[in-house]
């Protein structure tokens, strides 16, 4: 699905920061079919993740960012909230970014768009799919992204955009808070087999989570990534006439 842009406090980009970016980069265009292009993958020739060397202030692993309309009035609200900015902002290839972190240590990055909006192709293998954060107080949690982002917690699970668009997950985790980046994958056990063939280490075997199965890796070189396949199920309608308000299409259930 091409995508043409992003609502505020929505992610929009996934970025790898490694040490070994020219290993790192033929190991995930073997894994997801992706095509190198300098700083950036693609897929079908749309852009789809980011690729950099590590540096002072923006270390190994993989970052998820948000799409912000105004990055300098973001990166405030983060800082009165009670989080902190680690780098930037800074000028990027088609915008400029920044990286913050919550209370917890989990960082983010935060993007204002000019000319590149962020990843092009969603909803297919190989694309970026749902962040995760891994907290164990998720009270605070709710709190902090409620007030830096205009976040809502539903359920306890998933987080609510200002638009009220579910936009990330919430699960259990360690003391030290994290955000999970995730790809979507045809087949989760195929993924995982392929992974480990390349060399990736097995966090989480592959489990089936009710919308689909899952898997958490680490790469060659450390990096933190999972893989989620998601389950697609028919939808029966059923067409009826009503007198009083014509055609009427009727979901099961």
């Amino acid at each position: 699905m091409r995508i043409r842009g992003f609502a505020p406090a929505t992610p929009c980009w996934v970025e790898l920061a490694s040490a070994e970016p020219g290993r790192a980069q033929d190991f995930y265009a073997a894994l997801f079919g992706w095509e190198p292009a300098g700083d950036r993958f693609r897929l079908g020739g749309r852009a789809v993740a980011g690729l950099t060397r590590t540096r002072p202030g923006r270390p190994a692993g993989w970052l998820t960012y948000l799409a912000t309309p105004d990055l300098g009035a973001a990166v405030q609200r983060f800082a009165t909230s009670g989080g902190r900015c680690l780098s930037g902002p800074v000028a990027g290839h088609g915008g400029q970014g920044a990286i913050v972190a919550d209370p917890s240590g989990a960082t983010l990055g935060l993007w204002q768009a000019a000319g590149f909006t962020g990843a092009q192709v969603a909803g297919e293998p190989g694309t970026m799919a749902w962040p995760e954060l891994l907290t164990d107080n998720p009270v605070a949690a709710a709190d902090f992204y409620g007030r830096a982002l205009g976040w809502l917690l539903r359920d306890g699970t998933e987080w609510l955009n200002p638009a009220h668009d579910a936009v990330a997950g919430l699960a259990s985790g360690g003391r030290t808070g994290r955000w999970r980046c995730a790809f979507e994958v045809a087949d989760c056990t195929a993924a995982v087999a392929a992974a480990e063939e390349l060399g990736a280490r097995v966090l989480v075997d592959p489990t089936e989570m009710g919308i689909g199965s899952y898997a958490e890796l680490l790469d060659p070189w450390g990096a933190p990534f999972a893989v989620a396949a998601p389950t697609s199920r028919p939808v029966e309608l059923t067409l009826s006439w009503n007198a009083l308000t014509g055609m009427e299409l009727t979901f099961p259930g």
